[in-house]
């Protein structure tokens, strides 16, 4: 009878561990049909400091591809970056990797989601300390909320102009994972926020989201914040034939140069750059005007007096 009950708990412990790692374990979504290209958009401004950009996604879901707008998202502690999640084509289907928050920015299959995500590493800021730094030049912030900016120009090599959404396989982002990627994929990593995951939630339960409804345009592209869609400041999808702007627009101020630290950042962020202080343009020296010259007077001829004659004395 013990051998019996020992066995029976033996079991029960099996079967609650097999169920915690099913419940844990992400689910997998291949597809056989290619998500649409990702649609053109505007970035909405930073609604404050803390915040870095999530890009958006196509996802799946029972009527098919839906878009999951892209939004400002807090990260679950400083100095976590985001992943963005990416298809990849794996054996005739395409395969959903899921996105992650972790300390260096991994490998998300080339895929040039804009704002910073150039295919490779993030470049719209990084960490210094428990202050995220914000890169003007790809980012959409207010400097009045954002004190922490810099500037950096980012180059884009990228010349596809059909905007895949996807990795490998036909019109599908070539990229492979560099070493440092490799490297990234295997440090702690932190799934999705709450507010993330609503984000996507949301977005399946709003039909004007479906690409089979907006023929990849979506109505919502962008948000301020997560579940933020019926807010003044969601920005839709321009037209497919319109390049994105080259630099975000935003409210004009001026940035404190103190926000421009210099020092090396880690692989996978931005390098700020301290632009050379401005040298204040003196002003010209006030040039007094030349006094009035005064007419040049010319002497009468002097008369010459003819010496006296030595032959004819005066008498």
């Amino acid at each position: 009878m013990r051998a019996n009950w020992w066995i029976r708990l033996i079991l029960i412990v099996l079967v609650l561990t097999v169920a915690s790692s099913v419940s844990s374990a992400q689910v997998v979504v291949s597809v056989t049909i290619a998500p649409p290209p990702l649609p053109v958009y505007e970035q909405p401004i930073c609604p404050g400091e803390g915040y870095i950009w999530a890009p958006g996604y196509w996802a799946w879901g029972p009527d098919g591809y839906y878009w999951v707008p892209g939004t400002w998202v807090e990260a679950p502690e400083p100095g976590l970056l985001w992943t963005p999640g990416y298809w990849a084509w794996n054996n005739g289907v395409y395969v959903w990797n899921v996105g992650y928050w972790a300390p260096v920015v991994g490998f998300y299959g080339g895929v040039v989601y804009g704002f910073g995500y150039t295919g490779v590493g993030y470049q719209g800021g990084y960490w210094r300390g428990q202050q995220f730094y914000y890169n003007q030049s790809v980012t959409n912030v207010n400097v009045t909320n954002v004190h922490n900016v810099y500037n950096t120009t980012v180059v884009n090599n990228n010349t596809t102009v059909n905007r895949p959404s996807y990795n490998g396989g036909p019109g599908g982002s070539p990229a492979r994972p560099t070493p440092q990627e490799q490297q990234a994929q295997r440090q702690r990593h932190v799934p999705p926020t709450s507010p993330q995951q609503r984000q996507e939630h949301d977005a399946a339960a709003n039909r004007t989201l479906l690409a089979s409804a907006n023929h990849g345009q979506p109505p919502i592209a962008a948000t301020a914040k997560p579940g933020a869609f019926k807010d003044s400041r969601a920005k839709p999808a321009t037209n497919a034939d319109t390049p994105p702007p080259s630099e975000p627009r935003r409210e004009t101020a001026t940035p404190n140069p103190k926000n421009s630290p210099e020092f090396t950042t880690p692989s996978g962020e931005a390098r700020p750059s301290t632009p050379a202080p401005k040298q204040e343009a003196k002003p010209p020296k006030e040039q007094k005007p030349a006094p009035p010259q005064k007419p040049e007077q010319k002497k009468p001829p002097s008369e010459k007096k003819n010496p006296p004659d030595k032959e004819h004395p005066p008498q």
